[in-house]
Parts: C-alpha cells; structure tokens; sequence
C-alpha cells in the first residue's frame, strides 16, 4: 500500500469507548485515578483498538537495520562493522533486545533496510535492502526521495504483514552504527535547541568526539537544507534507512488502529518523523523510556509525549520498548481482572 493511502487511513481514537473505560476504571475497588499512568494506558488502548477491555495477545519488536555514510567523518566509537555483526547476534538471540522480550514473551524480527555489508544474509533476516547504506550527508543528501519512500513503505508492509498475522503490539527497534548523528539531524531540522544541548556520545564519544559530532551535523544541514514542511524530505537528506522504516512501521500500526511502542532516541526521530507526516499518528503511539541520550528529552517534547520509565537506558535495539511490554499488559489486566466495587461488596458510602 503506497503511503498517502496509509496517511488517509489514519482516523482519531474512539472517544466513546475511551469513555467507557474511564467509567470502568473509576468502578474498579481503587481510588479513581490511583493507578496513574496505568489508567491512562488503558484508556489509550481502548481508544485505539475499540474495546472497553482491550488485550495484548502477541507482541513483536521489528529491529530495523541500516548503515550510515557520515561515519566515514568519525561521528561513532564503534565501525560499521559492527551492524552486520549485530544483526547475526539478534537473529542468534544473544543481544539485550532478545533478552528482554523473551521476559516479555515477546518475538524479535530483524530487518535488513539498507545494512552497507552485500553478504548479509540468514534464513531469520527479513531482507528488504533499499540499498547498501545511506550517503555521507556532509557531501549531499543521505538518500534520495524515492529511497526514503521506498524504506517507509518496507516499514508499512512489515507493519501490516505482523497485524495480519495476529499481532496486536509492535515495538519499533533499531540497528546502525551512526544513527545517533542522523537522529540529532532530524530534531535539529524541528527545534531551536542549540545543537550543544541534543547530540550526545552515541555509543561512547568522549567530549572531544561529541563536539566534532556537532560539527559534523552542522555542516551535513548546511549542505542539505531539509525542509521542516516536508517530513519526507528531512528524512532523505539527513535520515538513515532504519528509522525510514520505523517510520513506516509506526505510521502501518496507526493506520491500523494498532498500538505502536517505541524506544529511545533514534525511535523517537522515526515517531517524529511520522507525527509531521500525520499528527494523529501521536494519539497511537506510547514512548516507553526516557534515554540517556540528551537530544530524547527534547524529541518527546516536540512530540508531545511522556516517557513511562526513566531507567538510564541508552542500548537502542528496542530493549526499552520491550521493558515497557510488562507495564502495558499490566494496564491491560487491571481492566480485565479488577474487581468492580458492586462485584466485590465493597460500599464507599
């Protein structure tokens, strides 16, 4: 499905049943609003899906996988090497990601959208490589326009391929050495918070490398010029692969009425991207963790979101969405096995 169809599809929350929950939830034996973030997360639920009582039956993390050309500038402590190598550790189960959804019982699925290694290959990869790796940004724009849709479409399809096959929550993860200096490109295009503020080490600059980072931002939006209307065009020129296909997870979720989890920085560019291209896609969407990465903070705010945990997290992969999956079935289960005061003979009179 082509993406202004998908755009269209994206309809506001039934208010009506997220009415009914709210009389629900103030009915259970609790003070009402006692459980905090958990009513809210039910009631949010029950406004995406429709039902009163809404279930998390199967959950799935989509690592999206992608290199990025500006490494070639020294913006990561890590090489590029280092994607493929992870993509084989998830699909062999020994990364944190893979830790923390099995906690979940929770399934992790990889994607290949634009890893710059040609060899890549495994019979658990989902391959949909646009191409190998985005451009150096410093020199012209990260991908072209057509790429950019290209990598959000693979997103909808896994998106609706998932849905189709029974899932009922996503969670947006990620793989690419670099992706933290795409991120901070990406916000930097929609908010006037000095660079010095929003770039971060990444998986581990020191001072020094964070301040050439800057830089490096610097000059690749000097270059490049993304224009902040047009959410697509930021994302060619100073996105990744990756969190194009994040977006077009998170915009497949919204469309069909599917809550969509995402992580921490890099995740929140991706939702900051498919916010801009529809703003209801918001009201589907529930951020998980606040990272340590300093520029996140500032990302949610431009969202409008409010993170549930801060556990000074900053892996990436998805593993802060994943720990997220507890809380939310716990939302889930005070509305389906909470007692209502008349069911349980308690009288507040």
């Amino acid at each position: 499905m082509d993406i202004k169809s998908v755009l269209e599809e994206i309809q506001p929350l039934d208010t009506e049943t997220m009415e009914k929950a709210v009389k629900r939830l103030n009915s259970l034996t609790k003070p009402i609003g006692s459980l905090g973030v958990l009513e809210n997360l039910a009631v949010q639920l029950a406004g995406i899906t429709g039902d009163v009582i809404p279930t998390v039956r199967n959950k799935t993390v989509i690592v999206m996988a992608g290199d990025h050309g500006v490494v070639e500038e020294g913006v990561s402590a890590a090489p590029q090497s280092v994607t493929p190598q992870m993509v084989y550790n998830f699909l062999q189960g020994g990364a944190g990601i893979n830790v923390l959804a099995r906690l979940a019982g929770a399934e992790v699925k990889v994607v290949d959208v634009g890893v710059a290694d040609p060899t890549l290959q495994d019979p658990n990869l989902i391959s949909r490589k646009v191409r190998l790796g985005t451009v150096n940004m410093t020199k012209g724009a990260a991908m072209t326009r057509q790429e950019a849709i290209k990598a959000i479409e693979v997103g909808i399809e896994i998106a609706q391929t998932e849905i189709d096959q029974g899932i009922n929550l996503l969670a947006t993860g990620e793989m690419g050495i670099g992706n933290t200096t795409s991120s901070s490109a990406i916000l930097a295009s929609y908010t006037d918070t000095p660079l010095s503020i929003i770039v971060g080490p990444g998986v581990g600059l020191n001072a020094e490398g964070v301040n050439k980072k800057v830089k490096v931002i610097e000059t690749a939006l000097e270059v490049n010029h993304p224009d902040p209307n047009d959410p697509i065009d930021v994302l060619a020129k100073v996105g990744g692969l990756e969190i194009a296909g994040m977006t077009g997870l998170i915009l497949g979720c919204a469309a069909r009425r599917t809550p969509v989890v995402i992580d921490g920085f890099i995740s929140g560019a991706a939702a900051l991207i498919a916010c801009k291209m529809a703003p209801r896609v918001k009201d589907y969407i529930i951020a998980s963790h606040l990272s340590e990465e300093p520029g996140h903070l500032v990302l949610l705010e431009v969202i409008g979101l409010e993170p549930m945990l801060r556990m000074r997290m900053r892996l990436g992969e998805g593993t802060g969405a994943a720990l997220a999956f507890n809380v939310i079935e716990a939302a889930t289960r005070i509305m389906s096995e909470m007692a209502t005061f008349e069911e349980a003979g308690v009288i507040m009179d």
